[in-house]
């Protein structure tokens, strides 16, 4: 919120961010440190409730708020330590932080948990928990101390409304996709060209990245529209924690990218995001075992698990280029978290320019009338297919195949309906471990047909350094492998 209030709103709205002092252990919380002073969030007040006491023990520095005070200092925040339960201390803290200019500042509160509550001040036991029998003795404490019942002329000062008004609504491409058939275009780079597309239609996109843009080509956002691009460095999750709070108030539509396998590192700011109804748009790249040599530490193989897990998000996994860019502007006009899956290698387009997209409605790119096998493929895979499928023909075998485009929703409908066309075999495969991506997808859709079967092609095991061709085939999810599975299960 405070990146957007500053540098896209370029207005007077200041973010108050309250942590209790447990909560500072976690990594999450000094990313975002990080990342405010790097940008000089001066709209931006962390206020640390340091009242010693966690859920089952004191907390590690208990109320040594000279350690707060140095750890915030060395983030670059303007830090001041106060009595939190005085309130003009706390108002000239806040006064300092408004007229604070060029960093972020970071109020160091120590309280007293329960202040003022005969014994319950201070003491571990009563985290969460109801004040019950003592209920009426600690109301009768409280109220005895209140000096001042009202009423009062003091009010505080209406906040400024200078905030521009937006529109992200009917966010569309400047214009549509320009590729030929056959034209090998790394989804990835498709994705960069389509960023750009509908950041010239609405000036409230803005993206962001984890120092992966040259390989995302985020990078072509970033240099038509330098001045909505945050980058936010290796932290994931500071970067979902920072797209969920731009896209929070309904001010701009945040595409976050970094290579697919570095999401699993946010995946708590993520199931969080869901909860707090946030609308963010993931690209993740570099996914599968097709990534070939930089292996397997960075290759995307459980990331459409966890997305797909996730309550309302969106999974799009387009195989080329034309796909690629819609499934870009669909997501744009979409609520909730949505994921898309972008490839490395170069894959040939199949889709003509003006081919149209719907969300949860799957394409068959290749068809027969005397099909014998549907053959899903989603991604790399889909190319893989369509060479089996030629492989297959020579030898008098027509399978259909199908390319999902969004895993979900997912077109159980015409999943089904394919598949009874073709005997009711089905062969998945995918570029992806076997627990939780497109073969299960499948078999969810179809687990009450008693009459179809499915046999799932999908990477086994932890996969190594090599050539991307080389890594399907070893790994049994290239078009040889569909070849065989074809074959194996056109004996049922």
């Amino acid at each position: 919120m405070a990146i957007v209030g500053k540098y896209v709103d370029k207005a007077s709205y200041r973010v108050f961010c309250l942590m209790g002092d447990g909560e500072s252990a976690e990594g999450s919380v000094w990313e975002a440190m990080s990342f405010a002073s790097i940008w000089k969030l001066d709209n931006l007040v962390a206020i640390f409730d340091v009242n010693r006491l966690g859920q089952s023990q004191p907390t590690a520095f208990e109320h040594n708020t000279n350690v707060y005070k140095a750890r915030a200092e060395a983030f670059g925040f303007n830090t001041l330590v106060v009595d939190g339960h005085d309130v003009l201390a706390l108002a000239k803290a806040f006064d300092n932080a408004a007229a604070t200019k060029g960093r972020p500042t970071c109020i160091i509160a120590k309280t007293f948990k329960g202040k003022g509550f005969t014994s319950i001040e201070d003491k571990v036991e009563w985290h969460g928990k109801p004040l019950g029998s003592n209920s009426s003795a600690v109301i009768n404490e409280i109220s005895s101390h209140l000096q001042h019942t009202g009423p009062t002329s003091l009010k505080p000062a209406h906040p400024v409304e200078d905030a521009p008004s937006v529109d992200i609504t009917n966010i569309r491409l400047s214009e549509p996709p320009n590729y030929q058939l056959g034209q090998k275009v790394a989804t990835r780079l498709a994705y960069g060209t389509a960023l750009v597309k509908i950041g010239k239609n609405n000036s409230r996109v803005v993206a962001m990245d984890g120092d992966t843009k040259n390989s995302t080509f985020a990078d072509k956002f970033t240099n038509a529209f330098p001045e909505r691009f945050f980058e936010c460095f290796i932290a994931e999750q500071n970067l979902v924690g920072v797209a969920i709070g731009a896209g929070s108030r309904g001010r701009t539509v945040p595409f976050i990218s970094t290579f697919a396998a570095f999401f699993t590192r946010a995946f708590d700011q993520l199931r969080m995001g869901a909860v707090s109804q946030a609308n963010i748009v993931c690209v993740g790249s570099h996914c599968g075992c097709s990534i070939g040599e930089d292996g397997p530490s960075q290759m995307a193989l459980e990331d459409l698990a966890m997305f797909r897990s996730i309550p309302g998000c969106t999974v799009f996994y387009p195989c080329d280029a034309v796909e690629t860019e819609r499934a870009v502007e669909l997501a744009a006009n979409l609520t909730g978290i949505r994921f898309i899956r972008t490839s490395r290698p170069n894959t040939p387009v199949i889709y003509g320019n003006n081919e149209v997209f719907t969300v949860g409605k799957a394409k068959v790119v290749r068809k027969s009338d005397n099909d014998t096998v549907l053959v899903i493929g989603a991604g790399v895979t889909v190319h893989e297919a369509l060479k089996a499928a030629d492989e297959l023909a020579a030898s008098g075998i027509n399978v259909r195949v199908m390319d999902p485009f969004t895993l979900k929703p997912f077109d159980a409908e015409a999943v089904i309906a394919n598949a009874n066309a073709v005997g009711g075999r089905i062969v998945t495969v995918e570029d992806h471990y076997p627990e939780g991506g497109l073969g299960e997808a499948v078999a969810s859709a179809v687990s009450l047909q008693r009459n179809i079967i499915v046999k799932k092609l999908a990477v086994p095991r932890i996969p190594r350094s090599g050539p991307s061709e080389a890594l399907m085939e070893m790994f049994g999810i290239d078009h040889k492998a569909i070849v065989a599975a074809v074959k194996e299960i056109g004996n049922y």
